[in-house]
């Protein structure tokens, strides 16, 4: 019997928690000071940008690849171990692209992408305008990139579908409960310490004497409630445009996100009302109707971005290889779990 502990139960660690619970030979025990998805888990919008991405080979588009092709069998997988319901949008994410971008460049990934077995269409603005009324094209819009294969989950509900089901697996919780890196590491308790704390896995490390240094990017996010349907009900896409999102939920209800907020001279990040209302100002540009929609509630989300190295950061600490650091996934925690789950799985039981 290996004895594992997890620290952090955002989406990454019940990810791995749920992972790992499918093996009887690991005892995995999940620790977070907080109750699940409260991080920038519960900040983030979910929307899973696969194909549509520009990664196209590497470690990088693996585990996106990876990520997608898994999302396919996972959602219901779990939703028929617990019950629960996971909003999972599957049509896709529509990228419409403004005057003086380069379409070529969406060509040649296109053809990469048949090249590796996923689609990616090239829309002209005529055809973007039929399947999304709802738009207002007029605002220096030239084209459209649909990804079909791409996809959009709520995060939370996944989050807390992965903790029960991992929990149906004997995976044992402790919320609530905050532990030093170094202290799990010597107590002779555990065997393998994971990190995946997102921002606090940087004092996590620190305590073992190894500093994964990991920075706080901010993000802000509105949910919305329109008073009449928003555009096609057969064909209701995550779009995104010039990086703001515009997310369809039920009920007539939509997200909006997100910003990007670094922080000023290396400290702390407070969140910026004027650059979310020029996130809204640029969603109600191209959706007019949801200049009448009420505001639900604002939110926003720390994300855990890796200091002068790529995200996200999935090996053993330098100095204890018993310790495995999955965290710094930045922007792409929701679309990378599943592959950091496995990654971690293969690194404890190679």
């Amino acid at each position: 019997m290996v004895r594992v502990a997890i620290i952090g139960c955002g989406i990454v660690g019940a990810s791995i928690a749920f992972e790992l619970s499918k093996f009887p030979e690991l005892k995995v025990t999940v620790f977070d000071k907080q109750p699940p998805a409260q991080a920038s888990t519960g900040a983030a919008l979910g929307v899973l940008m696969g194909v549509i991405s520009h990664k196209t080979k590497g470690r990088n588009w693996h585990l996106r690849e990876t990520s997608l092709q898994y999302y396919e069998t996972l959602i219901p997988e779990l939703e028929a171990a617990t019950g629960r319901k996971i909003p999972f949008n599957k049509q896709g994410i529509l990228l419409l692209c403004s005057e003086g971008e380069d379409l070529s460049k969406w060509e040649k990934l296109a053809a990469t992408r048949k090249s590796q077995g996923w689609k990616l269409e090239l829309w002209e603005v005529e055809r973007v305008r039929e399947f999304c009324p709802h738009l207002d094209l007029n605002h220096n819009i030239i084209a459209g990139i649909y990804s079909p294969q791409d996809r959009q989950v709520d995060p939370i509900a996944l989050t807390l579908a992965l903790v029960d089901a991992a929990t149906q697996n004997k995976v044992i919780f402790e919320f609530g409960v905050e532990v030093a890196g170094a202290q799990m590491a010597d107590s002779g308790k555990f065997d393998r310490l994971i990190v995946s704390a997102g921002l606090g896995s940087a004092a996590v490390t620190a305590s073992l004497n190894q500093l994964v240094d990991i920075r706080p990017v901010l993000g802000q996010a509105l949910h919305l409630r329109s008073k009449n349907p928003l555009g096609n009900p057969d064909f209701a896409p995550v779009i995104t445009c010039d990086d703001v999102h515009i997310v369809p939920l039920a009920n007539q209800e939509c997200w909006v996100g997100a910003t990007v907020e670094f922080p000023e001279n290396g400290g702390e990040v407070q969140a910026n009302a004027d650059m979310l209302d020029e996130v809204m100002a640029r969603a109600i540009a191209l959706c007019p109707a949801l200049a009448e929609a009420q505001i639900i509630r604002k939110w926003s989300g720390l994300r855990p971005r890796p200091e002068g190295r790529p995200a996200p950061i999935i090996e053993a600490l330098p100095s204890n290889s018993k310790v495995l650091i999955a965290s710094g996934h930045y922007r792409n925690g929701v679309l990378l779990a599943p592959a950091t789950a496995r990654s971690i799985r293969e690194m404890i039981l190679q």
